[in-house]
């Protein structure tokens, strides 16, 4: 028997099951290319960032950051464009990037968890109708049955099962890992944003002293 002829016989409910486990991919292959796109060192592009900037050089920075992928060079980039405001301004343009970086490294997770979720439970439902329908076959039969009358019923209800289980476990351990590493991304955001902030302060205070 074939792995399509098993898998036909978990019945009508394996249809769902089947689109979910295509999605799941998708998403995973998304994110995974994503991510890597937009993964840098964020430690050395903070120093070059402050090098330029302790050389007065604000217009490099910022073309610096339009070249460099990722969330980090995009709050960078919103507070060096309010360098010269006041220190609120320029918090508040860098923690309105970060809410559209999170959207964006977060986008489609919402999915996946729904995929991690279902699936198993879809399958829990083939358990059910996969016994409900053997049950049905033993009452038509008046209890006089044997093993191969009841075959169809155990099939769906087991293969429903073991399907469900096989899309639903591998999607809730990536979508776990994803979040892990947008977790990541959030934590470099939320240093760079306070490396930057001190940046702009300690460059705020020398530009002052010369003032003097």
């Amino acid at each position: 028997m074939s792995v399509f002829e098993i898998l036909t016989k978990g019945g009508i409910l394996m249809i769902p099951i089947g689109l979910a486990s295509i999605i799941a991919v998708a998403i995973l292959i998304e994110r995974l290319v994503s991510l890597r796109k937009i993964r840098i060192n964020a430690n050395a592009f903070i120093t070059r960032v402050r090098g330029l900037l302790n050389h007065n050089q604000v217009d490099d920075a910022i073309r610096i950051c339009e070249e460099t992928p990722g969330p980090v060079a995009a709050i960078t980039k919103a507070g060096l464009k309010k360098h010269n405001r006041p220190r609120d301004e320029i918090k508040d343009a860098m923690e309105s990037a970060a809410e559209s970086e999170v959207y964006h490294l977060e986008r489609y997770l919402g999915v996946l968890g729904t995929v991690a979720a279902i699936t198993p439970l879809i399958g829990f439902l083939g358990t059910v109708t996969g016994m409900i329908r053997a049950f049905i076959q033993i009452q038509t039969l008046g209890g006089n049955v044997d093993a191969s009358v009841l075959a169809g019923g155990i099939w769906e209800a087991l293969i429903t099962t073991a399907a469900g289980l096989s899309v639903g476990i591998p999607a809730l351990i990536f979508y776990n890992w994803i979040q892990g590493k947008v977790a990541h991304h959030v934590f470099e955001m939320q240093e760079s944003s306070s490396d930057l902030l001190e940046i702009l302060h300690e460059r705020e205070g020398q530009d002052e002293d010369r003032d003097e």
